[in-house]
């Protein structure tokens, strides 16, 4: 049974997606089914690793985090860009060293940085465990830094490792 539904969630949660996108009809059921399961087949061909979670009491706690500063930023952002040229924008790079080594703890803290407005993540040096990442507003790399590191990376760090 496995072999035809390889992850059951996963199907579910795409044809609700595919009903909530289109119509809610039997047509549209059918036609979502079979995309969710070709969908699933497919992921099951890739054979993605298996997350190993230490610690599922601080997941709750970190998409708080995450929620909230990605509203935080949405209104920073939206701020800089009423104002115009008011007021002296400094975007920039910088280069983080991370701790976190765990291919999926890494993925998430991609995700997390790109989905935050005024962030993006450039590219990981697997060899030095670096992150280059640019910033919209560079006012002050150390906030940054404290950022990543003590706000994201430890609880991944704690979550995956």
């Amino acid at each position: 049974m496995s072999q035809l539904f390889p992850y059951p969630l996963l199907i579910i949660f795409l044809i609700i997606m595919w009903l909530l996108l289109t119509s809610f009809s039997l047509g549209q059921i059918i036609v979502g089914t079979v995309i969710a399961l070709v969908a699933a087949q497919g992921m099951a061909a890739l054979q993605p690793a298996k997350p190993r979670l230490k610690r599922w009491d601080l997941l709750l706690k970190l998409i708080g985090i995450v929620l909230y500063d990605i509203a935080r930023s949405n209104i920073a952002v939206t701020r800089i860009i009423l104002q115009g040229n008011k007021r002296k924008r400094k975007s920039g790079f910088m280069t983080i060293p991370l701790n976190l080594r765990d291919p999926i703890g890494l993925t998430i803290l991609a995700v997390i940085i790109t989905s935050t407005p005024g962030t993006a993540w450039l590219g990981y040096n697997f060899a030095q465990g670096t992150l280059l990442l640019h910033v919209f507003d560079l006012v002050d790399e150390a906030v940054w830094l404290d950022l990543i590191k003590n706000r994201y990376e430890y609880f991944l760090l704690e979550i995956f490792e």
